[in-house]
């Protein structure tokens, strides 16, 4: 499994999809949220500015699933 390393408490949704590649903007990443195409953990996110945090699994459809962790 892929994974983003983050130095921070946690990271926006929107954000972990543009450092993941997924989506080039953050207004890709709304678009692909609002239409339910996004899953946190497995529960289908709908805030685009959900935090996510270390160890949090994140898969967007069509996408390889990775998962967050922290730099230690």
């Amino acid at each position: 499994m892929d994974k983003i390393t983050i130095n921070t408490d946690y990271i926006k949704l929107n954000q972990v999809l543009k450092l993941s590649c997924i989506v080039g903007q953050g207004s890709d990443a709304k678009i692909l949220i609002s239409m339910g195409q996004v899953k946190v953990n497995g529960v289908t996110a709908h805030e685009t500015r959900k935090k996510v945090y270390a160890n949090d699994v994140v898969e967007a459809e069509g996408s390889k699933p990775f998962m967050v962790v922290h730099n230690e």
